[in-house]
């Protein structure tokens, strides 16, 4: 599926789509040290949340999707160098409102998990 929303950000902070699908995506990070936040190379849950968001933005695939609000876990620490995928899929639409729930995963460790509340106005927010 070709994408359509997003065009422009930053993939190597935000993670790289591995697949675009009526409904879901699948987006990759490789963590650098520019995203940890201490001397132990913890990543900022920042770029964590920055890369779920892409995803949920990703299986909407609108031009025009926003987020409104999420409610989301950080379950594991991420540090540099570690791959991170990001799986999100609509889980409900009510009119302009969708739902997309996201799994974040290291390996088979789930390390970040959310319910992202997307909205898919009219014409661009900034129009």
């Amino acid at each position: 599926m070709v994408q359509k929303t997003h065009l422009k950000i930053n993939r190597k902070l935000c993670g790289e789509p591995v697949e675009i699908m009526d409904g879901s995506s699948k987006v990759r990070l490789t963590t650098t040290t520019q995203m940890a936040a201490d001397q132990y190379g913890l990543i900022h849950g920042g770029f964590i949340f920055g890369l779920a968001d892409y995803a949920a933005m990703l299986a909407v695939n609108h031009p025009n999707v926003v987020l409104g609000s999420a409610n989301v876990k950080f379950l594991k620490p991420v540090k540099t160098g570690e791959v991170l995928i990001a799986r999100a899929r609509l889980k409900n639409t009510e009119g302009r409102k969708i739902i997309v729930v996201v799994k974040v995963k290291r390996d088979n460790e789930v390390v970040f998990e959310g319910e992202f509340f997307c909205f898919v106005p009219e014409k661009h927010v900034l129009a």
